[in-house]
């Protein structure tokens, strides 16, 4: 991963003040409520939003901040049509294979940004099916940051601008207006929904994960032995897509290593992929961008449908320390589950790609930036294991890849264990570990009440670059009451975006009620979770 141009920290933070204390006072500003000029003076952009309200074909009249949102995210959807219009054109350019894996992602994710935009718009205007002002900043966050992964797959494979059309700047620019605005109303949504039964879950569905017999409640069964519907775990992903009902699918994966890729696509929601437990249940697969894939596509399993739940399964990515960047398992799906699993690799493990995911009970092996991307997570009661890297290189825990102030990103580590893994302990001198870095501008991660063992450097926290100071003012960086041999906080980084959090309200603020508004989704899984600190 590498750091991209990036708007420059004190405009965006200006501009981010001034649009904040103008927007909530805009009732005392009726005169001038319906001047489009006005209204865009108070966004991020404003140039890009006045260019693109005075050539939309959309008339406007505006008389509250609710119109001016929906305007604005029209405004995007336009644009975002438009760039992928250019993406699709520049096939015909591809002249090798690092070309086409990069403009096959960038296809896909500026795909997935219009039906981002689309389905906040459809919740925003319609309320079917409701839409609350947290689930337009996370969809409004997501197609940001597809934009943002297909800039940081061109850089993987060294063809800057080859799939970047001109629209992209634009496109991110009106996204970024869209999530200010949007922010406003989250800042006085009351998002506690605690109770709240989804309606695509049943009673049944609420007992099922937990229990003993899930398996023989399997809509598929796949074997490699072939005593099963499907021998491999696509084709009955494959199958699973093509039925109408939207209620959930069990895809029960019998014991066995599956030497595989697979994808759990955009239109396949409600998927429930249960294996016989972690040790026994094995997807595994080699990608990497060292072999010429992107990070994005060297994902063993791709999950971008919507409510994904796995449990008792293992992700491998086994190209090792090598070939650099080299994905286990990337997740895109809003309101995931992964419940008793693990996901080991080296550099680039674990892709929480984007939108709100919750891990329980979990193991994570990994070297460089082994924990990151833009999502919403919560790691609860799980095992980070940090491996043994090569010579000269550092550990590096996370990478959280917040780029815009007003996303409602982060990576939370609640209650859990931070350890040397096996083949690190006989050397765990001879190596650097850091519980993370800042992958982008406002890169946010806590760690909460974990046990964090002696190998962590004292600083616990490293600048992106040895000789940068990248990001380090307009990070987020917290600990909450960690304990263990390296937990101590008296000689960690000076950076003023670092916080020994002594706040339990602060703390809260990360936790599976307000990071993830857990309390909405996670009881109708069964699945245990602690809610609060």
């Amino acid at each position: 991963m590498r750091r991209n141009t990036i708007m420059s920290t004190k405009v965006r933070l200006f501009a981010t003040l001034i649009f904040f204390s103008s927007m909530l006072s805009f009732a005392a500003s009726k005169s001038t409520e319906a001047n489009i000029t006005w209204w865009c003076n108070h966004t991020p952009h404003p140039s890009t939003c006045m260019y693109h309200m005075s050539h939309s074909h959309h008339h406007f009249s505006l008389k509250h901040r609710s119109q001016f949102r929906i305007m604005s995210i029209q405004l995007a959807l336009q644009s975002a049509l438009i760039a992928q219009c250019q993406v699709s054109q520049f096939e015909q350019n591809c002249e090798n294979q690092n070309q086409k894996a990069v403009w096959s992602d960038c296809l896909k994710l500026h795909s997935n940004t219009i039906l981002q935009l689309n389905r906040t718009l459809i919740g925003l205007e319609k309320k079917r099916p409701p839409c609350t002002d947290l689930d337009a900043q996370t969809w409004l966050s997501t197609a940001l940051t597809n934009i943002q992964t297909c800039r940081t797959g061109s850089l993987d494979l060294k063809v800057t601008d080859f799939t970047m059309p001109a629209a992209s700047k634009n496109l991110s620019e009106l996204i970024s207006n869209t999530l200010a605005i949007n922010g406003v109303s989250l800042a006085t949504e009351d998002n506690n929904t605690q109770g709240y039964f989804p309606s695509w879950f049943s009673g049944q569905n609420r007992r099922l994960l937990q229990s003993t017999s899930i398996a023989a409640k399997a809509n598929l069964v796949v074997s490699k032995n072939g005593f099963g519907n499907f021998r491999t775990i696509q084709a009955a992903i494959d199958a699973a897509s093509k039925r109408m009902s939207r209620t959930r699918f069990i895809i029960y994966v019998k014991r066995g290593v599956y030497r595989e890729n697979i994808e759990v696509r955009v239109n396949s929601n409600n998927i429930w992929l249960v294996g016989d437990g972690l040790r026994r249940t094995i997807i595994t697969s080699s990608r990497s961008v060292g072999a010429g894939y992107t990070t994005y596509s060297s994902a063993t399993a791709g999950i971008d449908g919507l409510r994904f739940v796995a449990r008792g399964i293992t992700f491998v990515n086994t190209a090792g320390p090598l070939k650099g960047q080299a994905v286990a398992l990337r997740s895109a799906s809003d309101l995931s589950v992964f419940y008793r699993c693990s996901f080991q690799g080296y550099q680039d493990t674990l892709f929480v790609h984007s939108q709100r995911q919750f891990y329980r009970e979990c193991y994570i092996f990994g070297t460089i930036d082994f924990i990151f991307g833009n999502a919403a997570v919560v790691f609860q009661n799980s095992i980070i294991y940090v491996r043994k890297p090569l010579k000269g290189q550092a550990n590096m825990i996370t990478a959280q890849g917040r780029n815009d102030p007003f996303q409602n990103t982060g990576i939370s580590i609640h209650n859990s264990q931070i350890l040397p893994a096996r083949d690190l302990k006989p050397v765990v001198q001879a190596f650097q570990t850091y519980l993370g870095r800042p992958w982008m501008q406002y890169s946010r991660t806590v760690i909460l009440q974990t046990y964090i063992d002696s190998f962590i450097n004292p600083s616990g926290w490293s600048p992106w670059l040895r000789t940068s100071n990248f990001a380090q003012d307009t990070l987020y960086y917290g600990e909450y009451k960690n304990f263990g041999p390296g937990s101590s906080t008296k000689r960690r980084v000076a950076w003023k975006g670092y916080h020994v959090i002594t706040s339990p309200g602060v703390a809260s603020r990360f936790t599976v009620r307000n990071l993830i508004a857990g309390d909405s989704w996670l009881p109708a899984t069964k699945v245990p979770f602690t809610s609060g600190l």
